[in-house]
């Protein structure tokens, strides 16, 4: 339990019942240090305090959506960030897609479904909820209705695994014994093979070619 609650969260949401809840449920196992309601508010705590986890709902804070949290990533680009939200449109999962968001969890996910989110954050790993997974899986099923290998090698399906469970392009060179370069020539052939320009693209693609498993991406 201290290990863990030397993890500093920041929750930003300006709906009141939703932070007094969340202030509630992470502080038992979590060190909730600030609850903001404003842009302004978030960069002022982000400036002084070292955080851990950013919880936002980035429809109900003041933010232009894409634009904002693009602009807080790269400020910011250390920060582990877990957007909490009560339903996402095609339209809204494309801004925060683009944003470089991915760990979505919507509101009326289960216990332990939150604690997973935040632990798989935490790892820097990608988090969706099942919904969420769904809806993305269905965007990439239209640009793509047909399930082939398109003649990837092993070894590419083998880093395309690896890049699904988190690993960067440095760590899966180490992993396989070869050079960054070469990793990185693999991404670039199996991104065009693929027609894919996206890792969220990537990873529905290899989930409905049953080269990973739904459990496998998001924890």
């Amino acid at each position: 339990m201290t290990e863990t609650k030397n993890i500093q969260i920041v929750i930003a949401d300006a709906q009141w019942l939703t932070g007094i809840a969340l202030q509630h449920v992470l502080n038992e196992k979590y060190s909730v240090i600030a609850w903001v309601c404003t842009k302004h508010e978030l960069d002022q705590v982000l400036r002084k305090s070292k955080v851990s986890l950013l919880i936002i709902d980035p429809f109900q804070f003041d933010l232009n959506n894409q634009v904002d949290l693009v602009a807080l990533k790269n400020e910011y680009f250390q920060l582990n960030i877990l957007v909490i939200t009560n339903a996402v449109s095609k339209t809204d999962l494309n801004g925060l897609n683009n944003a470089g968001i991915k760990n979505i969890l919507l509101k009326n996910s289960e216990e332990e479904d939150f604690f997973t989110a935040i632990e798989a954050t935490l790892k820097n790993k990608k988090y969706f909820s099942q919904e969420i997974l769904e809806l993305l899986m269905e965007q990439n099923s239209k640009k793509d209705k047909t399930i082939e290998n398109n003649n990837l090698t092993i070894t590419e399906i083998e880093i395309v695994r690896l890049i699904a469970q988190g690993y960067t392009t440095k760590e899966i060179a180490s992993v396989k014994y070869i050079s960054f370069h070469t990793v990185m020539t693999h991404r670039k052939n199996i991104f065009r093979k693929l027609k894919v320009n996206s890792v969220s693209e990537l990873i529905m693609h290899a989930i409905k070619a049953g080269w990973i498993d739904n459990i496998e991406y998001y924890i």
